[in-house]
């Protein structure tokens, strides 16, 4: 007696322990990714001005992230729940913090930047709005082309930056599926959704961090320590400066590999979270065995794979989330990618300044709206439903509200010559693949096109390129405002209306589905009865996949 006692105590403590460790070891990979992944999309504008590239091969580079990460999400999230999470999530962080290394090499291997002579530093906006900067006008001097001329190779330093950034999408892509997927399998279900919020808050803080880095980083010159500063003849509003974007990919290597430790120490396998009784362990650990036993048979890993693929598959409610999810991708990626380059065309301001601001502005609602969400959830007990309605028609709000962008317009820089004369959201065992499937679709959908043809589009407004040695091209260096203005919201705005249409959908399908913890009457029973009719074609499907889990459906929406 006293020994089954002294277990179950035991039990607890290191249940408890365990799972406290992984949920600050995963809050902090999420930290880190985050962190990595705002600098690299702060970082843009420098990295365009650095090595004179156009928008569009720049929204490629950014893109890469999203071809490292799809190139393993699908296997991992299936896979991956086979095998020792926690090691995954640890090799991905080190791998991620290889990737930010590989990055930042360029600086180190390149001569130090150059800027051309041909683009004034003065004052950049005209209009009566306070939101712009005073009357000014920038002078293009003609570009000198002497008759000696060397030509230079343009470099190709940037694929290095293109390299590190696969990479670091290769190491992100076990922390996420992983991680919520180890969460789930070994908490409370009651727990689970706290657990989770406390992972997302480090995807909030990790941005923060990140984004006040990249302010730091964009007002020190690129080659300070090995040039003079005080000689420089421009200053961080010039579109010709370029910020120390190298230093901050160090820091985030470094943090990266540092937050990779704790997994290397924690179990392939945790008691489940809320065992009380003695029998409840020993049953647990007898689950835990066949578990072991059932993932040393080779085929066991592969056999359930196609039938979950088709059970979700013909899930409509979460093909339809899928379906919102690449169209809002593609408008949020754009936005969110270009949103610096466009703050200082659009009023003038400093890279650094413009950094800033997006943090300060863009990261308190989100973390505000992460605390009121679950805070409602909790008190007045949302069912799905009800948290459906509530999401769609406030993100419906919001999207109106977001044509008030329009109407804060600044006039073209006045330039001689150029602008002036001269979970259905699913069972459990398919979660963790639910999850890899879509971040797959929205990448290669989404993640990956949106920042090319959206930074073609941003190319075509270009006024100004910049010149490299003997009059070749380089990076824009004045855009058309009104044509970006009209690009940068419209083309975004019109995506993100186009999406409400499945998402009513959704809506409608979710009004004649029962779910647990609701109230079944019997014209309920009916309608969900014919609606089970009509989707014969996936009789083969389990029909247990219909019956949505209510803690999951919370959690994910």
């Amino acid at each position: 007696m006293a020994e089954n006692e002294k277990r179950i105590k035991t039990h607890r403590i290191r249940c408890l322990s365990k799972m406290k460790m992984f949920l600050l070891a995963i809050t902090c990979a999420f930290v880190s990714k985050t962190l990595s992944g705002s600098y690299m999309n702060s970082m843009l504008t420098q990295i365009e001005r650095q090595f004179n590239i156009p928008t569009s091969l720049l929204g490629f580079i950014n893109g890469s992230f999203e071809i490292g990460n799809l190139l393993l999400i699908i296997f991992v999230s299936y896979f991956g729940t086979k095998l020792h999470r926690p090691i995954l999530i640890g090799v991905g962080c080190v791998v991620m913090g290889l990737g930010c290394f590989l990055q930042s090499l360029p600086h180190f291997l390149m001569e130090r930047y150059e800027y051309e002579s041909t683009v004034s530093v003065s004052g950049n906006l005209s209009s009566n709005s306070f939101l712009c900067m005073e009357n000014g006008t920038q002078i293009i001097r003609p570009t000198e082309d002497p008759s000696e001329c060397v030509k230079e190779v343009k470099s190709l330093m940037w694929m290095y930056v293109l390299v590190g950034n696969i990479i670091r999408g290769i190491g992100e892509t076990p922390i996420m599926p992983l991680g919520i997927s180890y969460i789930e399998d070994f908490a409370k279900s009651e727990n689970s959704p706290l657990y989770i919020g406390f992972v997302e808050t480090g995807a909030i803080i990790g941005p923060l961090f990140g984004l006040s880095l990249a302010s730091f980083c964009a007002n020190v010159y690129v080659d300070t320590g090995s040039v003079n500063t005080d000689d420089l003849t421009i200053t961080p509003t010039d579109t010709r400066w370029v910020g120390a974007w190298w230093f901050g990919f160090l820091i985030c290597a470094g943090v990266n590999v540092l937050t990779a430790i704790p997994f290397f120490f924690l179990p392939k396998w945790l008691p489940k979270e809320g065992l009380k009784s003695n029998a409840d362990i020993i049953k647990n650990d007898k689950e835990e065995k066949q578990r072991e036993e059932v993932k040393k048979k080779k085929d066991g890993i592969t056999k359930d794979f196609l039938p979950f693929m088709k059970s979700l598959l013909c899930n409509p409610v979460y093909m339809l989330f899928i379906l919102i999810s690449i169209i809002q991708f593609n408008a949020f990626v754009n936005m969110f990618t270009f949103m610096p380059k466009y703050l200082e065309q659009q009023h003038g301001k400093s890279a650094s300044d413009v950094i800033f601001l997006i943090g300060i502005y863009n990261l308190p609602p989100i973390c505000i709206g992460y605390i009121a969400g679950g805070l409602i959830m909790k008190k007045f007990k949302i069912t799905v439903k009800q948290a459906a309605h509530i999401a769609c028609w406030l993100s419906f709000t919001e999207y109106l509200l977001h044509f008030l962008c329009f109407l804060m317009i600044c006039d073209n820089s006045s330039v001689a010559g150029i602008t002036t004369t001269y979970n259905g959201c699913i069972k459990p065992e398919e979660k963790s693949l639910g999850v890899g499937l879509h971040t797959f679709c929205t990448r290669v959908f989404a993640g990956i096109p949106a920042p090319i043809y959206f930074g073609a589009l941003v190319d075509s407004t270009c006024l100004h390129w910049g010149t490299l040695k003997c009059g070749e091209s380089g990076a824009c260096r004045i855009y058309d405002s009104a044509n970006f203005r009209y690009i940068y919201l419209g083309l975004p705005a019109a995506l993100r209306g186009l999406s409400y249409i499945p998402a009513f959908l959704i809506l409608n399908i979710l009004k004649n589905r029962h779910l647990p913890g609701e109230n079944a009457s019997s014209g309920t029973m009916l309608t969900e009865a014919k609606t089970t009719k009509k989707e014969n074609k996936c009789k083969d499907m389990d029909q247990n996949s219909k019956v949505l889990n209510d803690n999951e459906l919370k959690t994910k929406l």
